[in-house]
Order: structure tokens, then C-alpha cells, then sequence
């Protein structure tokens, strides 16, 4: 008969709750992520103060960056941001850049028609129509809370979708609420 360790239960379902947990930041803050307009960004590099810098990101989808000068960013992720600026430190001016980036702040989101406080609002990662509709003040007495449009920011077509009260909002986003007729 073999004999094996005898393994608190807490530590055999360690692992799963690693998995679980990672399964559940990934899929409120994706990866595949594009910086835009109005996106705020941290970019540092480990023991060397002078690249390391916050700012935003400009209309014309560029940032200034030391050493390196003005950079397109816009439609980028933060890996391929992170991997550009590496490259570029890495070209002439430090040996093993260790860089990192992420957003400080997201560009915001707008919402319109049938909310109490309509206007822009700061993006926050796992925002949904409902939550965008509570930061709004909740709906105006003539909503139609079944009739939610958004156009998403760089949508091909430019045309709103319908959408639903637990739908994700993206940074950028337009919502409009519309009228009830009844």
C-alpha cells in the first residue's frame, strides 16, 4: 500500500481558487483592451525615474515620451505599448528596459435621454448599463427602461444597438435612454 502525504483540504483547493480568481480579473479587464483618446496611462521603468511618467492621451492619439518623442498609441493595447516603448529604450539607450504600463485612468463614457443627470462620466472597469444609468442618477420618469440604445466608440457603422440593462459598457460608449410614450 502506498503511503501519501496527508493534504489539508484548504490546500488542495488552493490552486482552483488561483484559477477561479485570475478566470474572473481577466474577464473584467481584458487583455485585448485599446487605449483611446482621453485614456490616462502610467508608464514605468524599473529604476529609472526619469522614463517613468503619467499622462494622457492626446486628440491626435499620440503621447510625448522621453528619449523617444512623440508616439501613436491609439488602438494599441498596454502589452504592445509596453513591448514599443521596450524596443525604443532598448535602441540605443538602456541595456534590458523593464517596462510597465498600465491605465490610471479610462477615457470616459456618455449618457443621454431619459436619465436624471445626463452628461459624461469616468469609465471604471466591469460597467454596465445599469451601473452607467445609477452614476446618471437612475431614470428620469419618462424612461423607457426597455429601450436602451449605445453606440460603441469605433463601431464600424456608426449606428447605435439596442441594448439591455445588464450589457457591458466600454470606454467611449454612447448610451441614449429613450422616451416611454405611456
Amino acid at each position: 500500500m502506498l503511503n501519501f502525504p496527508v493534504w489539508p483540504r484548504f490546500l488542495l483547493s488552493t490552486p482552483l481558487l488561483f484559477i477561479l480568481f485570475g478566470a474572473a480579473l481577466s474577464a473584467t479587464e481584458p487583455g485585448n483592451y485599446r487605449l483611446g483618446t482621453g485614456d490616462s496611462i502610467r508608464i514605468h521603468v524599473f529604476q529609472e525615474e526619469d522614463l517613468t511618467i503619467e499622462t494622457k492621451i492626446g486628440d491626435t492619439g499620440t503621447i510625448t515620451y522621453p528619449l523617444l518623442g512623440e508616439i501613436q498609441v491609439t488602438g494599441l493595447t498596454v502589452s504592445q505599448l509596453e513591448k514599443k516603448i521596450h524596443s525604443g529604450l532598448k535602441d540605443g539607450y538602456l541595456v534590458n528596459p523593464q517596462v510597465s504600463i498600465s491605465v490610471a485612468e479610462y477615457r470616459q463614457f456618455f449618457i443621454n435621454g431619459e436619465v436624471k443627470s445626463p452628461g459624461a462620466y469616468s469609465y471604471v472597469p466591469g460597467l454596465t448599463v445599469r451601473k452607467a444609468i445609477s452614476l446618471a442618477g437612475g431614470f428620469a420618469e419618462r424612461a423607457a427602461k426597455d429601450n436602451i440604445l449605445i453606440l460603441h466608440e469605433g463601431s464600424k457603422d456608426s449606428k447605435p444597438v439596442r441594448g439591455k440593462i445588464d450589457d457591458k459598457v466600454r470606454p467611449g460608449d454612447i448610451i441614449t435612454v429613450e422616451q416611454s410614450f405611456f
